[in-house]
């Protein structure tokens, strides 16, 4: 069953029109990367999907709902969850800190147990402040945080960004077992493959367009698409 259908969605900053176009759907609980060339638009197009780029037409319903009449914090209220780049979490608090800031928002009791039991990691640094952490550990906290609201859909804007391979893994990991939690996740990153190896589905983007799509085991395995936007040949 389709959770979110985007149709003819295009936008962008003042005058430039970053995306152009783009049909995309996802799933209950399914998976899906998107990936593409630097510039693209892959960025752009979850911060249109959260209600924050400054231009946006086409058609986004989210679980019923007509996300582009919606505000950013309502479009959280129904379900969407989000995790930028950068300045995902406080810095200056602990771990169980960050939650608890979520958890007066959310109105969501007795998660940060929860969270702690799934996030065997931060349990261990749970009065640890988050600048402390290292790097795949802050992004199991910015993920915990996004998942106390229970998310139908994930929103993640380059987990793996400046992580060592090793850290990259753990993260992946992590966003593998999301639908073990009800929720569905759209995965923007540069290490596309990985991304693709843990997907049931994939949309390639260049130049604001889906230029392909598919399902991730098809997309990986095209020599000629791993050559021109996963990093090279397949091996």
């Amino acid at each position: 069953m389709s959770l979110l259908d985007i149709t003819n969605l295009a936008g962008g900053y003042g005058e430039v029109e970053i995306l152009r176009g783009i049909d995309l759907h996802i799933g209950e609980c399914e998976v899906v990367t998107v990936a593409g060339t630097n510039g693209a638009g892959k960025s752009t197009l979850i911060k249109a999907m959260m209600g924050l780029l400054p231009r946006c037409r086409g058609r986004m319903i989210f679980s019923g709902h007509d996300l582009l009449r919606l505000a950013p914090e309502d479009r959280i209220g129904i379900g969407i969850g989000y995790v930028p780049q950068v300045a995902n979490v406080f810095g200056s608090l602990t771990v169980v800190d960050n939650l608890r800031v979520v958890e007066r928002v959310a109105g969501r009791k007795q998660r940060i147990a929860e969270m702690l039991e799934r996030f065997p990691a931060l349990a261990r640094r749970r009065n640890l402040r988050a600048q402390l952490l290292s790097g795949g550990e802050r992004q199991q906290l910015a993920f915990a945080r996004a998942l106390m609201s229970r998310p139908k859909l994930l929103l993640l804007d380059e987990p793996t960004a400046a992580l060592a391979p090793n850290l990259a893994s753990e993260v992946f990991a992590v966003i593998a077992s999301m639908p073990s939690l009800e929720s569905a996740v759209l995965l923007v990153e540069q290490r596309a493959r990985q991304a693709l190896e843990i997907s049931a589905r994939g949309y390639i983007l260049d130049g604001g367009h889906v230029v392909l799509e598919g399902t991730a085991s098809a997309l990986l395995a095209d020599e000629r698409i791993a050559e021109l936007y996963l990093g090279g040949a397949s091996v």
